[in-house]
């Protein structure tokens, strides 16, 4: 039975109904095409209407939820079922209500994963700081709008947004929610669209108050003076770092540090963890600490245990006696999650369009968009003012004489003939008659009608202001202004977040990780088998076992402290601690560098060297004849990273590496069986890690490079005929006296 042909890669089927009992057709479409039409909408929607918010601070399904629970009347009064909420949102949101009830969950004061909560729960709605502990199902829980909620519904009602058409038609829905305050850096957000993504963290209700008067007053003023640092819900201490922050404000990118925050009890001998930090959970917490015990890298510890209660998060750690909690906890900050990072992100839709902003520009962006809502606002009370006063001046000309009014109305035979009659009568227009026509016959009297038209003088002036509001936008920023201390008065809170403002001299003083520290020997294969071997196991047995087709390739004498540097076919450098290995034995295989390391599918070992304190170049051969320089301390960093991309050039594959303590001489290998010997210091030290470097040796086409070895370890005997006097040179054919069965035995 022959085998269907698959269709192609990027290709379309298409049935055709029309036709009975026939193969489908396939249709040919271009990647680009499919990519165009079938990927590129759905990203957008993603990015547009989805996971990154907007200038008022909310998602889609955020607003969506909070504008069905401020239609359910549910701002103030009573609480409902939160499964009468999810199925009232759907009208609006229809992705499942396991998705609205999780948005729902987020928003919750019971959750608390933001400073200010926008849903009054009631019930089991989980906690922020647990990854394991589920929030209950909507039918068991209750929830109403927070107070806080009535500063984005204030103005909904006056024209201050725009309104669309929900997904099938039926209901109307605002676009954007008119916030009284910067919602968009009070609320702490994050969304994972196609290609981008947002991170955006809380600030105090306060401040933000405080940075906005300030910046619509001078829209240049030092926002760091009022906006102090990021507010978290969870409490703990940020590392204060002005240049980071300054970044943050500036460019909406940058990261700072927030640690957990402890106590000591002596008299128990234990420490007690009450705030952690927001990106992290009570869970990863242990899990890590347990971690760190079971690989016998913290020694102090005797048990951990959960305690958090109904008085909230609390951590116990019991010690061992004489174990000094200070620098436990320093040891502990460096390598669990009790001191963790925070990344911004500050990407919003301004427009329908993602982007990044500082600080100054979210506020220059909510000015702006306020002071539009604040005018619409004041237009539409204007407008109802100014029909209210129409209706009145028709009324005042009845004034003149009533019973003439009485009398139209009266003669009037017929019912559609009153309003045009009244018209004609007293020269007013249509809805002026309609008002007068609709007086009720107890308010035909001279003492209501005056007071009416004595409310002309004082409409006259409410309009005249409103329309000077409309005009000047001073006066709307004063507005702004007097609502943002009232929110302020009414709503801020003292911060949770302690700020450390002398972290980084903390930091430096902290005391390094105590590694045990005694000579080893190091030994690596071709394939990348490595082992740490002490003198003692060494003594004891000295034939090393490799894998068959495998064998020696580096060795070193080393100190447990020294660092691993391996590099990769892929232009990659992975670092390591000889600490992190395992005393091995000449007699086993040893660990396998990329699996050891983490290294990428396909990834390859290539050479590796060690370093304790990164003195020294390393000088890198490729196969195209070319060398580079560079110092190791490129290869150093501040931070524990365990790998380095762009390690170095990939311009050629590498043929050798040499580390240099100090300039020697060495000789150079080419597949042609040519030698060039040249002195390290015509190599100039580059900055760059990635550098070409320069051309040592010409090759022809054909040949490359083989291998490098300092020519005191070479059995070349006349290295004079060998020796460069200027660099690139092809080198002279090797004689058959600078050859030796070590040589041959190498090459094989």
């Amino acid at each position: 039975m022959a085998k269907k042909k698959p269709p192609q890669e990027g290709a379309k089927r298409v049935n055709n109904p029309n036709v009975m009992g026939l193969r489908p057709q396939v249709l040919e479409q271009p990647i680009t095409e499919t990519l165009e039409v079938n990927y590129m909408p759905y990203a957008m929607s993603v990015i547009v209407s989805r996971a990154i918010p907007e200038i008022d601070g909310f998602k889609p399904s955020h607003r969506k939820l909070l504008y069905t629970m401020y239609t359910m009347k549910l701002l103030g009064g009573a609480r409902t079922k939160s499964a009468n909420i999810v199925g009232q949102t759907m009208k609006l949101n229809p992705h499942g209500d396991a998705a609205i009830y999780d948005t729902m969950v987020r928003l919750s004061r019971g959750y608390g994963a933001l400073l200010h909560p926008l849903v009054d729960s009631k019930g089991n709605f989980g906690k922020s700081y647990s990854r394991d502990m589920a929030w209950a199902a909507p039918r068991y829980t209750e929830a109403r709008l927070d107070a806080i909620t009535g500063e984005f519904f204030r103005d909904i009602d006056q024209d201050a947004v725009d309104f669309v058409d929900n997904y099938d038609g039926s209901l109307k829905e605002p676009t954007l929610l008119p916030t009284t305050f910067p919602n968009v850096l009070v609320s702490a957000n994050q969304g994972i669209a196609v290609g981008m993504a947002s991170n955006l963290c809380g600030f105090n209700l306060g401040e933000v108050c405080d940075a906005a008067i300030a910046f619509l007053k001078n829209p240049k003023t030092d926002l760091l003076e009022h906006l102090k640092a990021p507010d978290f819900p969870t409490g703990g201490a940020l590392l204060y770092d002005e240049g980071a922050l300054r970044q943050i404000y500036a460019t909406g990118r940058g990261s700072f540090q927030v640690r957990a925050k402890w106590r000591h009890l002596p008299k128990e001998n234990l420490i007690e963890i009450y705030e952690i930090p927001y990106t992290t959970t009570v869970e990863a917490i242990m899990d890590k600490v347990a971690e760190l015990i079971k690989a016998n890298k913290v020694k102090e510890i005797s048990d951990m245990r959960d305690e958090t209660d109904l008085n909230g998060l609390k951590l116990a750690i019991d010690l061992k006696r004489g174990t000094d909690a200070d620098k436990l906890m320093s040891r502990l900050f460096r390598a669990t999650p009790l001191q963790d990072s925070f990344a911004c992100n500050f990407n919003i839709l301004i427009a329908g369009m993602p982007r990044v902003l500082g600080v100054g520009e979210i506020l220059e962006e909510w000015t702006a968009w306020r002071m539009d809502g604040v005018r619409r606002r004041t237009f539409f009370i204007m407008r109802k003012k100014q029909e209210k006063l129409h209706l009145l001046k028709g009324l005042k000309r009845i004034l003149l004489d009533i019973d003439r009014a009485i009398q139209i109305i009266r003669d009037t035979e017929e019912d559609a003939e009153v309003i045009p009659n009244l018209m004609i009568g007293f020269g007013i227009d249509n809805v002026q008659a309609e008002y007068v026509a609709d007086i009720r016959l107890r308010n035909i009297n001279k003492e209501y009608i005056l007071k009416r038209i004595e409310e002309v003088a004082g409409l006259e002036e409410e309009i005249a202001d409103l329309q000077d509001i409309v005009d000047h936008p001073e006066r709307v920023k004063t507005i702004i202004t007097q609502e943002l201390r009232a929110v302020k008065k009414k709503y801020a809170q003292p911060r949770r977040t302690e700020i450390l403002y002398d972290a980084p001299a903390m930091a430096e003083s902290a005391p390094a990780e105590e590694i045990p520290d005694y000579p080893v020997h190091v030994f690596c294969s071709r394939e990348g088998y490595f082992k740490k071997i002490t003198p003692q196991s060494l003594r004891m047995s000295s034939e090393q076992k490799y894998k068959e087709g495998d064998g020696a390739f580096l060795q070193w004498e080393a100190s447990n402290r020294d660092e691993l540097l391996v590099f990769t076919d892929q232009q990659q450098c992975y670092k390591a601690r000889l600490a992190d290995f395992d005393d091995s034995k000449a007699s086993l295989l040893g660990d396998f560098l990329p699996t050891k390391l983490g290294m990428e599918p396909g990834e390859g070992f290539v050479w590796a060297c060690l370093t304790s304190d990164y003195s020294g170049h390393v000088v890198f051969f490729f196969e195209n004849g070319k060398a580079a320089r560079v110092e190791l301390a490129a290869y150093q960093t501040q931070t524990r990273r365990k790998r380095l991309t762009g390690a170095y050039s990939d311009k050629s594959p590498l043929a050798a590496a040499v580390v240099l303590k100090e300039d020697l001489e060495l000789a150079v290998y080419s597949t042609e069986g040519r030698v060039v010997v040249f002195h390290t210091s015509a190599l100039a030290p580059k900055s760059t890690r990635s550098t070409q470097g320069v051309n040592v040796m010409t090759l022809k086409p054909k040949w490359k490079v083989q291998r490098v070895l300092p020519l005191e370890q070479t059995p070349i005997q006349n290295a004079a005929r060998y020796r460069a006097r200027a660099l690139p040179i092809a080198g002279m054919l090797l004689k058959d006296e600078d050859r030796t069965e070590q040589q041959i035995s190498l090459e094989l």
